[in-house]
């Protein structure tokens, strides 16, 4: 569980974080949603410690980060897992040094131990025969998924996605979602993903953060977002023709 109480965050002039309050649940799919330049990214990065707020505090399980020492924050990053946007795996790596890199630099594993983890998680991640390869060698969908097999070689008690559907078609995409739900009840890790993708929203928002102009707009799941009289929810949600049909069509099922 990850809890965030208050939280403030400026650049020069700029106030971009104003006073969010939330909690993302351990064992589910937890978004942050919202409009561009709404404090989607700058959001994460606190959480994630990249960045300290101004105000407020960020809790893990019951244990603050700003009260935390530097080898408290080290353990810490050790149990944070990490999906970037585009995958940003090394090109100069193949696949299982990719998978392997948080094992050599956070545990003192046998190199047969690490050959070993890298191979079990790359079969969970539905990835096998690929250990040789670069990455310029697979498709995009397969550098998501060996993203997300180096996000998860650690047993991270957090998972943090930066837009993991980036740049791939919607099926794909819905291959991911379904992949990272998958995993978050598996190992009951605390996931947190940034995005903009509503049909991420749909498939996989067990609970939705959206931001508004660096607040906390609305807080629910994707069956309430579709009920919500919330305005600045609607004109997210139902910016094309698909959503719209969608919350009639609930609508009418109700």
């Amino acid at each position: 569980m990850i809890r965030a109480e208050n939280i403030h965050k400026s650049f020069g002039e700029d106030h971009i974080l104003k006073g969010i309050s939330t909690v993302f649940d351990r064992g589910k799919t937890n978004l942050i949603i919202g409009q561009s330049g709404s404090g989607k990214t700058v959001f994460l990065k606190c959480l994630l410690g990249l960045f300290e707020p101004e105000q407020g505090r960020i809790y893990f399980q019951d244990e603050a980060i700003q009260d935390m020492d530097e080898d408290q924050k080290t353990k810490l990053r050790m149990d944070m897992g990490m999906v970037f946007q585009g995958g940003a795996l090394f090109d100069s790596l193949n696949i299982e040094e990719n998978v392997m890199f948080p094992l050599r630099m956070f545990t003192k594993k046998k190199k047969e131990e690490m050959v070993d983890r890298v191979n079990e998680v790359l079969s969970r991640v539905n990835l096998e025969n690929v250990n040789r390869k670069f990455p310029s060698e697979i498709s995009g969908g397969m550098q998501k998924r060996v993203a997300i097999a180096r996000a998860i070689v650690n047993n991270p008690k957090y998972l943090f996605c930066d837009e993991p559907n980036s740049g791939l078609d919607p099926r794909t995409a819905i291959l991911i979602d379904n992949l990272i739900q998958e995993i978050t009840r598996e190992y009951n890790i605390t996931t947190v993903i940034n995005t903009h993708d509503m049909n991420s929203v749909m498939e996989i928002g067990e609970n939705i953060v959206f931001l508004q102009q660096g607040q906390l707009a609305w807080q629910g799941d994707n069956s309430q977002i579709f009920k919500t009289d919330n305005k600045s929810v609607t004109d997210f949600v139902y910016s094309s023709d698909l959503f719209k049909k969608i919350r009639d069509i609930q609508l009418e099922e109700d």
